[in-house]
């Protein structure tokens, strides 16, 4: 089973920025030491604890430091963006850096609505970039390909490519934690990575629908997944679940909008089945569970300890 690692970039209790992305970056390097398979960072906007915000310039910072782990988003909120900025940058991350770069698409905001409209400005048109969505995804893959997007102007067809062209392409993923996700990365031929971190709810039918309805595309013959999970791992159960217990609160008052002191409730008490906690043989016997019961070769594990 192959393991690998999603980063937010957390902005721990009295961090810096500089000293977050410094710890990043010993976590790729350890990860790369130890032979994971890939390193995804998210995008999060207008949140002061968190210092993702732009996926393609940590990958370029990582891939610097690091030998061969793949580097990815998890993922480039596509909304957010220009379909031609985001396949340029990635065909350039994947030309320093070949084979080594994955580009991961969600169809979040991963913001607040005010914060997704300042990122769009002018070009943005609100609700309709988020139903847009699967053709900025076709975009994207066109863009990168070989063919281009053809835009109509006046008398004549314009071809966009992706520049600089490279030997290879970045490899694609379809990120979520919905039907709507597995439907659409199964229709589109695309390998599909489930948030099994958002909730825990509904990964076994998302996976079902996406393996029995999958079509091949020129991007990927068959269905190709794997799902990501909250973990806490420490040196004693105890020790795990005590750095789990802000995260699980803070995850609980934004899902119920009520108060809540800091030792209010016990780990078990907050619906916390999503996150592998305690002991390094505990949560490795968890995860390998957890690959079992939904049939994938991989996880991505989120780190989640507070401090």
């Amino acid at each position: 089973m192959r393991l690998s690692v999603l980063d937010l970039v957390p902005v721990r209790t009295d961090q810096t920025t500089g000293d977050a992305l410094a710890a990043t970056v010993g976590l790729a390097q350890a990860a790369d030491r130890l032979g994971l398979t890939r390193y995804w960072v998210a995008e999060h906007h207008n949140m002061p604890s968190v210092a993702a915000t732009s996926p393609p310039v940590i990958i370029a910072h990582l891939a610097a430091q690091t030998e061969r782990i793949r580097l990815g988003s998890g993922g480039v909120m596509l909304p957010n963006h220009a379909p031609l900025a985001v396949a340029e940058q990635f065909a350039l991350l994947e030309a320093a850096h070949p084979g080594r770069i994955d580009l991961g698409i969600g169809r979040a905001p991963g913001s607040d609505p005010v914060t997704s409209w300042a990122l769009r400005g002018a070009a943005g048109r609100g609700d309709e970039d988020v139903q847009q969505f699967p053709n900025y995804l076709d975009d994207v893959v066109a863009l990168m390909g070989s063919e281009g997007v053809r835009v109509p102007v006046p008398r004549q067809q314009y071809v966009l490519k992706a520049t600089p062209a490279a030997d290879t392409e970045p490899r694609m993923w379809l990120l979520g934690s919905s039907m709507y996700s597995s439907q659409l990365a199964a229709a589109k031929g695309l390998p599909y990575v489930f948030a099994h971190h958002f909730s825990g709810q509904g990964t076994a039918e998302a996976l079902a629908h996406y393996r029995q309805n999958f079509v091949p595309s020129d991007l990927c013959q068959e269905p190709t997944t794997f799902l990501t999970v909250n973990a806490v791992v420490a040196d004693t159960d105890d020790e795990a679940a005590a750095l789990a217990l802000p995260n699980a609160q803070s995850m609980a008052r934004l899902r119920s909008g009520l108060p809540m002191q800091a030792l209010d409730l016990a780990l078990g008490e907050l619906g916390v089945d999503e996150r592998e906690v305690g002991s390094p043989e505990r949560v490795a016997t968890q995860v390998r569970e957890l690959a079992e019961r939904f049939e994938v070769d991989e996880v991505m594990l989120h780190p989640t300890a507070s401090a």
